[in-house]
């Protein structure tokens, strides 16, 4: 990495149309100085310009289609004087630059490695899994009924709770809620969904059906793959 301190600053201009090996001049001399490790290069090219034959160039014009690169530097003075005579005698039709400079700051970031997951463990075991279906507007002491039962089953230590709001249905009463184009319905249809070991789920059911004025609850049995990635996520069999 170029350290702080005094410096060496090389500016190349050449021409788009210029050949070095039958590749462009600039992406040679931007590969040479890769190939020497200078501490970093930067090509550019301008949008308009004009050298010693007073032809103006366009970056936006057919007439003029050739306009300059410029391939800029920073190195220490040593290993400018190392690689100068190349560049010296590839740019044949062209402009070099050398003008002493100051590095003031010179910092890098240190990469993060990515970081490497051990192989997963699949578990696989039976479950139950619990739906409470119910309406939007269904209330619990004031707050919305769906919002009660996930905080109840919370703290009933169960993994997790999942809600989803309907956008069509209907139940036993037969009256169909659904979502209007211009107009929020109300009492749309909610499911919650949770799976659990089979005794956090005949817990749950029972909290549930005392909160539970007009609804459903089912209990289905299901079969759980789990994908753990530490002894610790392991241990535990139905985490959230």
């Amino acid at each position: 990495m170029l350290a702080k301190g005094p410096a060496k600053k090389v500016t190349i201009y050449v021409n788009e149309e210029t050949r070095y090996h039958l590749q462009p001049l600039w992406a040679a001399v931007f590969e040479y100085l890769r190939h020497k490790k200078v501490a970093g290069a930067t090509v550019t090219h301008s949008r308009m310009s004009f050298g010693n034959r007073q032809i103006v160039h366009r970056s936006d014009s057919p007439e003029t289609p050739e306009f300059a690169f410029r391939i800029e530097f920073v190195e220490s003075a040593e290993r400018v004087e190392e690689v100068l005579p190349t560049l010296y005698d590839m740019v044949s039709d062209g402009l070099i630059e050398v003008q002493d400079t100051t590095v003031v700051k010179a910092a890098m970031k240190e990469r993060k490695h990515p970081e490497v997951r051990p192989p997963h463990q699949r578990k696989q075991m039976a479950a139950k899994m619990m739906r409470v279906f119910l309406g939007e507007d269904d209330k619990w002491h004031g707050e919305p009924l769906y919002d009660a039962i996930v905080k109840r089953i919370r703290m009933l230590d169960v993994a997790g709770a999942t809600v989803y709001r309907g956008i069509l249905g209907y139940g036993a009463k037969g009256h169909t809620h659904k979502q209007g184009f211009l107009h929020f319905s109300h009492d749309l249809p909610v499911m919650i969904s949770v799976v659990d070991t089979p005794e956090k789920i005949a817990e749950a059911a029972v909290a549930v059906e005392e909160m539970l004025g007009d609804g459903l609850i089912v209990i289905s049995d299901v079969d759980v793959i789990r994908l753990v990635h530490t002894a610790t996520e392991s241990a535990d069999v139905l985490s959230s």
